[in-house]
């Protein structure tokens, strides 16, 4: 299993646009074969930052994903809402 940690920090005054944003890109992520998890977050200290986790069985599960017509268009679009570039992890489960 791959964990993915995406985390952005967004513009003031933009988050609730981010979320309802991304709500459809999540929406759609849950229905693909591979998604275990998707889940949006809000930093407790900085509700400004919006991190994505998620959970795939396999990389190849990520590459259908990131190829999918709904992440294609619906990640640029996130885009203009973030300060800078997402931080993004990738991490594999090994216990």
């Amino acid at each position: 299993m791959i964990t993915i940690v995406a985390k952005s920090e967004i513009k003031e005054g933009k988050v609730e646009e981010f979320i309802a944003l991304a709500e459809k890109l999540i929406n759609e992520s849950r229905k693909e074969a591979g998604c275990i998890s998707y889940y949006l977050n809000q930093d407790i200290n900085n509700s400004n930052v919006l991190t994505f986790m998620e959970e795939w069985e396999s990389k190849e599960a990520i590459a259908l994903h990131n190829n999918s017509e709904h992440y294609k268009t619906i990640v640029p679009m996130l885009g203009k809402f973030r300060v800078s570039s997402p931080d993004v992890t990738l991490y594999e489960r090994i216990k």
